[in-house]
């Protein structure tokens, strides 16, 4: 595989630099903001309702935004309090979502990592990168209120549409210690692995290492068994889970090492997808490129700076 050109390198970084977040906010979309003393069940609930991942979480109290409700912490609570003896998913649930914040999630980041709609996009790739969030609310600095919700997707998606790709692929990824889980792993396995490697999905495999299927717990937690209120069944095997998937589930989305930086920016882009499994031709998995590998690669490295490490 050749490397990025410097030439290409050097157009992505000035594009991202000479465009603000407002350019990449679309003409309509849609937001769900919530209150700190909205009962966890019916927040959650209301995610599903409008197939949304994460919310901008309001205090009324200190009448600003404090941060955002996700389906990470949903999986962290269930990863820490299924197995225990002191605490029922049920109580849990009935909590306020300040309640939850407070006692249960113990938030590293006291505030809201935000942007301004006139910072530049380079600017919020940098901040998607540094603070390892996949989702950076654009706050009018004017009127406080949040006007979008810029993700890697979307970013990956404003580039694609404007800028031609000619360049062949680098190594842009994880290619070391990959994140995997066997099909006959347990679903509360997957949910460790998810936890303990902060990771976002897993490639399920066999045991020569092959490609059975892309699995998103985040997805099949809040969309399919949460709503379904089977979410206290995590002793089920990854093959009986894969059974519950519905038809709104990604698939294993897949790249070779051989296929051009475009070909692989194309299928993300089109399948709208977070991520791409690289395998080789018999279909054992070689590594992992995400969409935060692509944004680093194409718009942060050329500028010397390495957000993924810092």
């Amino acid at each position: 595989m050749e490397p990025l050109s410097q030439a290409d390198a050097t157009v992505y970084m000035n594009f991202m630099k000479s465009h603000c977040c407002y350019d990449a906010i679309p003409t309509s979309c849609k937001l769900v903001i919530f209150d700190t003393t909205l009962q966890v069940k019916k927040a959650f609930y209301a995610l599903v309702a409008n197939g949304l991942r994460a919310a901008p979480l309001w205090d009324s109290k200190l009448q600003r935004f404090v941060g955002m409700l996700t389906i990470t912490d949903f999986i962290n609570i269930l990863h820490c309090y299924y197995k225990s003896p002191l605490v029922q998913m049920y109580e849990l649930e009935n909590h306020k979502i300040e309640t939850w914040r407070d006692v249960y999630l113990q938030c590293s980041n006291p505030f809201l990592i935000s942007i301004s709609p006139e910072a530049s996009l380079f600017e919020a790739i940098y901040s998607l990168l540094k603070y390892k969030i996949h989702r950076l609310p654009v706050i009018d600095p004017e009127s406080g209120n949040v006007l979008h919700i810029l993700t890697h997707k979307r970013i990956l998606k404003f580039l694609h549409i404007f800028v031609s790709k000619t360049s062949d692929i680098t190594l842009i990824g994880t290619f070391r210690n990959i994140a995997t889980v066997q099909q006959t792993a347990t679903l509360y396995d997957a949910l460790s692995i998810f936890v303990e490697r902060r990771v976002s999905a897993l490639p399920v495999v066999d045991e020569q290492g092959m490609l059975f299927l892309f699995f998103d717990i985040r997805e099949l937690y809040l969309l399919n068994l949460a709503a379904q209120k089977t979410y206290n069944n995590l002793d089920m095997s990854m093959r009986e889970a894969v059974c519950m998937r519905s038809c709104f589930f990604e698939g294993v989305i897949k790249c070779y090492p051989d296929e051009t930086l475009e070909t692989i920016i194309d299928r993300i882009v089109k399948a709208e997808v977070h991520r791409l499994v690289l395998v080789d031709r018999s279909d054992v998995v070689k590594g992992i490129i995400s969409l935060s590998d692509l944004l680093q690669a194409m718009v942060l490295t050329p500028a010397g700076i390495d957000a993924l490490l810092s």
